[in-house]
């Protein structure tokens, strides 16, 4: 039975990051990702160092069936290596800390 690709944890958050390209690249896309999350642009660089939010960034591209399909289109890559990478960075939800 194949189960999919597997990836590193490296490799996870190599297409991570790509995803939030993909998501920067569209300013609404970016806004409705930004508004889920919480955060605000000027937050992104910051917030792209924690595996947590790289794996916030797979599960809002995994949470919708066309975005994932886009985003595996512009990657080049298999669509399933979204729900791969989100397995190799622990999935889970990203919840900015408040002071």
């Amino acid at each position: 039975m194949n189960r999919g690709p597997k990836l590193t944890k490296d490799h996870a958050i190599s297409l991570a990051i790509q995803g939030l390209e993909f998501l920067a690249a569209d300013e609404d896309r970016l806004a409705t990702f930004l508004s889920l999350a919480g955060i605000g642009p000027g937050d992104i660089r910051a917030a792209a160092q924690d595996p947590q939010f790289l794996s916030g960034v797979l599960d809002h591209i995994a949470s919708d069936e066309d975005l994932v399909v886009e985003f595996a289109q512009n990657a080049g890559i298999d669509p399933r290596y979204v729900e791969a990478a989100r397995a190799a960075l622990g999935g889970g939800n990203w919840e900015r800390d408040v002071p």
